[in-house]
């Protein structure tokens, strides 16, 4: 039977590639997925799944420690469920998350094509989101899609999720979790190159601005540069970030990674004019940390350390700074390798690939921590292989994803067990 499983994943792998297509040619950045999510909504009402179009009724998930302060309102925009419910239930359910949001293109003129025009060459298929994570949403659509061609469907409930806002709070997946949906297992399809997640960073998003004082360039030293002053805290907390990647200080996760922790300038306003000293800057920064510190104590330590840089400038008198938080404020976490859900999605693959599946460490964050966290919910991630993921030319393997099919498909009849369709 495993065999006619993996059979109907690979006759399908055509309509995996114009599936994977479609769903990049839907652009579906922060605030403006609902073109994707409906096409999704489509996909999971084909395969007759009822589907819930979950409105994220900020409000109630706010006071969840699982909370991240939003960076846009969540009017017009929904997570899309789709719900299989057995007709006698044998198996145990399972939940397939994937976030529909991708990332900013960067600079589009550095893209070979259009960055939301998907084009394959040879066993890559480009275009942003194709990894990262629209290939993960592709395979368990197909995999789900090969057990029906077969004529089965499986023996458990099974619910697959469409959720908005990974990319910078989670608050999509967390509605899921608050709304109470729940399963004996969830996996995550993000791009794991084929392996089964076994930890993932803490993620907070940090704002720091400064305020100095203006004065004419030819007389600068009458003036505060607020420019320089971030400079200056900026590289203090760059100095924390080497600390903490020192052997010593490191989780016994990451003792082999090259450089686990990573603190992230990514954008940077300030300043007026070319001759006039700064009158503010402000810092936008992402900051990683290790599984089993909170934010509230990495919070601290932060604000400490730029509390001692602020001070430590002979002229912070002539100067203010103030910190915000906003987007992720992430803890990290371990997952069980021997829980049940692992080990099954283990020898999936073992028996579907040949080899022994990677463990792969995340230096980043994923949804994966809500389940694990806040829902007593055994999960982890497993999906594609593919490259320049936030970056120029994000692509994703064709083989790959047939791969994540196959083993999920297989992963699911096993886990779940099967039904008939249509029983004689």
């Amino acid at each position: 039977m495993e065999r006619d499983i993996i059979t109907a994943v690979e006759t399908l792998r055509g309509q995996t590639v114009d599936w994977l297509s479609q769903l990049i040619e839907k652009p579906s950045l922060l605030g403006d997925e609902a073109s994707a999510q409906t096409w999704v909504a489509e996909q999971f009402a084909a395969l007759g799944l009822d589907v819930t179009d979950l409105v994220i009724d900020e409000a109630a998930i706010r006071e969840h420690p699982g909370y991240s302060p939003s960076l846009i309102s969540y009017d017009g925009r929904v997570n899309v469920i789709g719900h299989h419910r057995p007709k006698q239930t044998r198996g145990r359910s399972l939940i397939f998350n994937g976030h529909i949001d991708v990332v900013p293109v960067g600079d589009a003129s550095l893209w070979t094509r259009p960055p939301f025009e998907a084009w394959v060459d040879g066993d890559r298929l480009y275009g942003r989101g194709g990894a990262d994570m629209k290939s993960g949403i592709i395979a368990y659509l197909i995999a789900f899609k090969a057990l029906q061609k077969l004529g089965y469907a499986p023996a458990a409930e099974v619910i697959l999720q469409s959720v908005v806002e990974e990319e910078c709070t989670g608050n999509g997946a967390l509605a899921c979790l608050v709304a109470g949906y729940s399963a004996d297992a969830a996996i995550i399809t993000e791009p794991t190159n084929n392996g089964v997640m076994s930890c993932q960073m803490g993620v907070m998003w940090l704002t720091v601005e400064i305020e100095g004082h203006p004065a004419h360039a030819a007389v600068a030293s009458e003036g505060f540069s607020a420019v320089d002053m971030a400079m200056k805290l900026f590289e203090a907390l760059k100095q924390r970030e080497a600390h903490w990647n020192e052997p010593e200080n490191r989780h016994h996760c990451y003792t082999h990674s090259h450089k686990p922790i990573n603190f992230n300038l990514g954008k940077i306003e300030g300043g007026e004019w070319a001759s006039s000293v700064p009158t503010r800057c402000r810092l936008d920064i992402r900051v990683g940390f290790y599984p089993g510190r909170t934010t509230e104590e990495v919070r601290s330590e932060l604000e400490a350390c730029i509390q001692d840089a602020f001070e430590a400038h002979p002229a912070h008198g002539d100067a203010q700074y103030r910190v915000r938080y906003q987007g992720f404020q992430a803890e990290g976490c371990e997952v069980d390798m021997n829980t049940p859900m692992v080990k099954s999605l283990q020898a999936a693959h073992l028996d579907v690939i040949g080899t022994n599946p990677g463990q792969f460490t995340f230096t980043g964050t994923t949804d994966a921590r809500f389940f694990n966290l806040y829902g007593g919910i055994p999960a982890t991630c497993y999906g594609a292989t593919g490259g320049n993921i936030h970056g120029i030319d994000e692509w994703v393997s064709i083989d790959s994803v047939v791969d994540a099919a196959k083993v999920l498909a297989v992963f699911m009849a096993r886990w779940c067990e099967l039904e008939p369709l249509n029983p004689a």
